[in-house]
């Protein structure tokens, strides 16, 4: 298993909040991050480099 961080992002471009999400692999940990989008952006961290970013829909 493995350690992924999600940050929801704030309209200012901060981060609000962190999540953290251990799964088996990137593929899941990308699945897991896409699915918490709900009005703010997500940012998927492994360790110092970004996965992904999810843009909520305006």
């Amino acid at each position: 298993m493995q350690e992924y961080r999600a940050y929801v992002m704030g309209q200012d471009g901060h981060i609000e909040s962190r999540i953290d999400i251990v799964c088996r692999d990137e593929i899941e940990a990308k699945a897991r991050a896409k699915a918490l989008v709900d009005g703010h952006d997500i940012e998927l961290w492994h360790g110092d480099r970004v996965i992904a970013n999810y843009r909520h829909e305006d």
